[in-house]
Order: structure tokens, then sequence, then C-alpha cells
């Protein structure tokens, strides 16, 4: 049985919202007809299986492609988004599965990249270390992260780690929404409790997260609105408490193509 998609009810004017979006390679559909919100101090979540159209949704808000049809709002305002510069000027953050950070820099100068302070002027003008080290570690530590030396190259913390780090930055650099991809595909359990924590830190600072993924239990335990993608397509729409985690694992495994196969796979009884 295929779920009815249900609307969430609105709090204020929603930091992202895209209505009824759809974006073409082509002749290929990657995405169509879809429609989300992101709200202050809240967690919206797309699940979906690979093929899904997560990836070409994150591109959307992250600015990297242009929508084909639909509307596109931050605070109210129609945009059309031209660079990832644009979104982030905008206050959205986008932090990538595969984390852009350079391994062997320390935390501090991963944490500025490309946004170093410096102090002195003409030939006297170079880096601010000691405010970028200081700002790191106050920045970390506001956030709940106590590393134990910003000075260490970033390659050596744990994928956790670097995660929580990169949602620490954007928090510090005024991003209004976050963009998670996958967040803790690649971590094992406890690794991904530490990011989930961190996550929810953001959400409690005020921002709007996004958070893509593939796990429904780690959706559900920081989520309050879910979105389902399928082929592009709006699977079902759900806030937290109009849908169980055993509902929300049903219709992300496929619900009723699970049962199809069950069926198919069964070994024929014996005569």
């Amino acid at each position: 049985m295929t779920t009815a998609p249900t609307t969430a009810p609105t709090t204020g004017t929603a930091l992202v919202e895209l209505d009824d979006v759809s974006k073409y390679y082509g002749n290929v559909r990657a995405l169509e007809g879809v429609s989300l919100e992101v709200h202050a101090g809240e967690i919206t979540c797309v699940l979906g299986d690979n093929g899904a159209g997560k990836s070409t949704l994150i591109k959307i808000v992250a600015g990297l492609h242009r929508h084909d049809a639909g509307t596109f709002r931050i605070e109210g305002e129609d945009v059309s988004l031209a660079s990832p510069r644009e979104a982030l000027d905008l206050g959205i953050a986008t932090v990538y599965q595969d984390l852009a950070v350079v391994p062997l820099m320390p935390v501090w100068r991963n944490f500025f990249l490309g946004s170093e302070p410096t102090k002195g002027a003409g030939p006297f003008k170079r880096l601010d270390v000691e405010r970028m080290r200081a700002t790191t570690r106050a920045e970390l530590l506001r956030m709940g992260i106590d590393l134990r030396d910003v000075d260490q190259p970033i390659g050596t913390l744990s994928g956790g780690e670097r995660q929580c780090v990169a949602i620490a930055r954007a928090v510090h650099f005024g991003a209004k929404v976050l963009v998670l991809d996958e967040p803790t595909a690649a971590l094992g359990v406890k690794q991904s409790g530490v990011v989930l924590k961190y996550v929810a830190a953001a959400r409690d600072q005020g921002l709007g997260v996004v958070l893509i993924t593939h796990n429904p239990h780690h959706a559900y335990l920081v989520g309050d609105r879910f979105v389902l993608l399928k082929r592009g397509l709006m699977a079902a729409v759900h806030t937290k408490d109009s849908v169980t985690l055993d509902e929300l694992t049903r219709q992300m495994a496929g619900g009723s193509e699970l049962e199809d196969l069950r069926h198919e796979l069964e070994r024929p009884s014996a005569t």
C-alpha cells in the first residue's frame, strides 16, 4: 500500500523552501515535483536509496546546479543560485560526505581554510595564527567538541571528529542552514552517535538542518520532518509525530515491493 504524502505544519517563514522543484539532465529526470521546507531549529531529513535523487537535491540547494522548474525560496525570496559561493553568502553551508579538508594541515588551518584572518599591513601582512588557534578551540568547545590539540593534522582525527569540525566551522561562519550529505554513511555505531549529537547541537543553536541519509534509524533519532525520495519523485512526507520508526523504515525499504520479493524467494512447499 502506498502512503499518501502528508504536509507538515509550518511555523513562520521557512529558511529554505522548495516547491514542486524539478531538474532534468537532457532526457533524464533527476528530480520531479519535489517539495520540502527547512525551518530554524529543526532538522529536515531527506531519505532515499541510491539513485533516489538525494545528490541532485543537494546540488540545487548548495548552488551547484540550477533547478529547471518549480520555486526555490530562501527566507521567502525566490532565488536561482548560480554558485556555491552565492549559497554560502545567503547562509547555506553544505558539508559533503568526502569533506573538503587538507589531511596534513592542522585542525585550526582547516577550520579557517579559504577565510584566514590576517594581521599587519603591506609587506608585514601575515596570517593571524594565534587568533585562528584560539577561535578554533573556543568554537569547538562551544559545540561540545573537546579536541586534544588543534595543532594536530586533521587527517589524524576519526571520521566522526572531522564531521564535527566541519559542523562547528559552518556554525562559526554564520550559516543559517546546514546541509549534511550522508554524514554517518562511512561511520561505525559509536562515531555515528557522536556526529548525530553535534547535528542536534547545530539545531539547538538555531540552525535549520537538512540531513541527507539512507538510514531511517539515524534520521528518526534527530529528525523533525522526513521527505522520502524514490527515483526522483516524492514517495512521502511526514512529521515526527505522524510516523513511527517502523513505518518510516518500511517505506524506506520499499514496503510492498519487499513483500512481493519475499513471496518470490520463499522455498516451494514440499509435496
